[in-house]
């Protein structure tokens, strides 16, 4: 089999980019290791920046975003009893949108699959070959059967255990890392948002975040030691935590049910340099991981994406590389800035267990400073919506 670009992850990621390099007439294969409905059954974040809504847009695969998104043109931030709102839209002219990453790979995949465009599942044992030379080819077993692709470029969109960044040798790239000593529990419920908006709680036992995926479905998170598994809280005894971690105002409204998913999620941050080896890419979790508060995740990677697919479509059409050879660097450069907001937005908001009464005391100044400062708000807000491109 022969294609420009086989992508190796058929994620959102994967996904973007192969419809948007089809929209410039540039073929590719996408490889899956799972079935497409389990890439669907993965319950993810859905806070999309402008960027990534525009991406989707040029992709034409946002009507159905477009009509079933809400917009949310600020965030809530709580400390105590206290809330005060972050306005995105007075001090960006913009606003993010809610949106699933369920829905939104689905719109995806159809509108691959519309195309005819080529998504091989189940497939095992991928292997990147030549990726340092003119003539790259991808292996792997589909079916009991060995399977080879040649291109001329491999695009890594195979998360964070996935092979791509490990074909980098060691001597070419080095990683950086920090892991938090907690962990996020999060509920799905069908029961309806406790506010309009998001509501990123301080409080004296943990974190808390107020979230949603529809007018019906809501996402709440609570900090808890990474000892915890999600079978040690019952939904009740997550309830009751959760009302006491956020202002009574909002306790007082929340409407609790049974869980429909639970599980508990490791806090990291992680980049791997350069992103670029030879003719091997990396975008989106296989380069680089933050925590979630501030929901920059699945926004890194459209980041990515837009780099990259840029980066391409100059090559073919314009025959000028300048696109892919700086593709790491640009990339890297937006990365950073979004691994400090994440980094620094988790730092505000969390209980560390070795905090002292002073570190404490410098947490609530740093929270009452966005509170009063329209400059540290306008900073926040520019993070929260996206960097530019």
């Amino acid at each position: 089999m022969r294609t420009q670009v086989c992508i190796i992850g058929g994620g959102p990621s994967g996904l973007l980019l192969s419809q948007l390099l089809h929209r410039r007439g540039i073929d590719t294969v996408v490889l899956e290791r799972r079935t497409r409905e389990h890439v669907l059954s993965r319950i993810r974040a859905g806070i999309l920046e402008v960027g990534f809504v525009n991406l989707m847009r040029e992709a034409g695969v946002a009507d159905r975003m477009d009509r079933e998104s809400f917009v949310h043109e600020g965030t809530v931030i709580a400390y105590g009893d206290e809330m005060f709102h972050v306005s995105f839209q007075e001090h960006t002219g913009t606003d993010v949108i809610v949106y699933g990453q369920t829905e939104l790979t689905r719109d995806l995949y159809d509108a691959r699959e519309a195309a005819g465009g080529t998504i091989l599942f189940d497939v095992d044992n991928v292997v990147i070959n030549g990726a340092d030379t003119d003539a790259p080819f991808v292996t792997f077993e589909q079916d009991g059967r060995q399977e080879r692709i040649d291109c001329d470029f491999v695009a890594g969109c195979d998360g964070f255990h996935g092979v791509s960044r490990q074909t980098i040798p060691l001597t070419v790239r080095r990683e950086y890392e920090k892991v938090y000593p907690f962990g996020w529990l999060g509920i799905l419920s069908e029961t309806p948002p406790v506010h309009e908006e998001l509501i990123y709680s301080w409080s004296e036992r943990g974190f808390a975040l107020c979230s949603m995926r529809n007018a019906n479905l809501s996402r709440y998170y609570i900090q808890c030691s990474l000892s915890d598994s999600p079978e040690d809280w019952s939904d009740e005894n997550f309830w009751e935590e959760l009302k006491r971690r956020i202002p009574s105002e909002a306790a007082e409204k929340l409407v609790t049910g049974p869980s429909i998913e639970k599980s508990i999620a490791p806090l990291r941050s992680f980049v791997t340099e350069p992103m670029r080896w030879g003719r091997l890419f990396l975008c989106g979790d296989a380069a680089h991981i933050v925590p979630p508060t501030g929901a920059k995740g699945l926004n890194t990677a459209a980041s990515d994406v837009h780099y990259l697919y840029h980066g391409l479509a100059q090559f073919y059409e314009e025959k000028d590389s300048e696109g892919i050879d700086r593709y790491s660097e640009r990339a890297l450069a937006r990365i950073w800035k979004a691994e400090r907001f994440s980094w620094a937005t988790t730092n505000l908001l969390h209980r560390y267990p070795d905090q002292s009464d002073f570190d404490l005391k410098m947490q609530r100044a740093d929270i009452a400073f966005l509170r009063d400062s329209e400059a540290a708000q306008k900073v926040f807000a520019q993070n929260y919506v996206g960097l530019p491109y």
